[in-house]
């Protein structure tokens, strides 16, 4: 039996408000693009730093009345926000209006956590007491992680902190 994954995580920022859009069949999406930056010391010893930009897209669970990610990214998530999010890679193509074809690479949001940043929600956010959206997608209602998450233990308060120091407890 072969096995795969397609499986991302990131810890970023948001470059603007994310774009909450209603689509046919009456559910609902929210777009956002999330910033994530890395830097290191070039060959002269000089700070070297490139952003990634990663377009991100969260949807809401099927039906009336389910609730989802995109009404809660819609409600508690704003420009300069630190996420950590987590989902999978996803291709797509189209035909523009000029009948040529366009290619876009998306994260398809599955969980979503709110670390804080300019929007003012330190130490966690506001969403179910520890900052924690899932999305209940079929997937996960089968093995029981679409399930609103505990709030004892992982609310990662102490978390974003620990990414601001460049210091490290490592050894080596």
């Amino acid at each position: 039996m072969s096995r795969s994954l397609n499986k991302v995580m990131l810890i970023g920022n948001l470059g603007k408000d994310p774009e909450i859009k209603s689509v046919g069949s009456g559910g609902r999406v929210a777009e956002f693009s999330l910033a994530t930056t890395r830097t290191w010391n070039g060959p002269g010893g000089d700070r070297q730093e490139k952003t990634e930009w990663h377009r991100c897209v969260a949807w809401n669970a099927r039906g009336p009345g389910a609730g989802g990610l995109a009404d809660i990214i819609e409600r508690f998530v704003r420009k300069g926000d630190r996420l950590y999010v987590e989902g999978s890679i996803e291709y797509r193509q189209w035909q523009d209006k000029e009948g040529q074809t366009r290619y876009t690479t998306e994260i398809r949001v599955r969980d979503l956590v709110m670390l804080g940043g300019k929007g003012g929600n330190e130490g966690g956010g506001d969403y179910n007491g520890g900052g924690r959206a899932r999305s209940a997608s079929p997937e996960r209602s089968r093995s029981g992680a679409g399930a609103p998450p505990s709030t004892g233990g992982d609310d990662f308060e102490d978390f974003p902190s620990a990414l601001e120091t460049d210091e490290d407890d490592l050894p080596f």
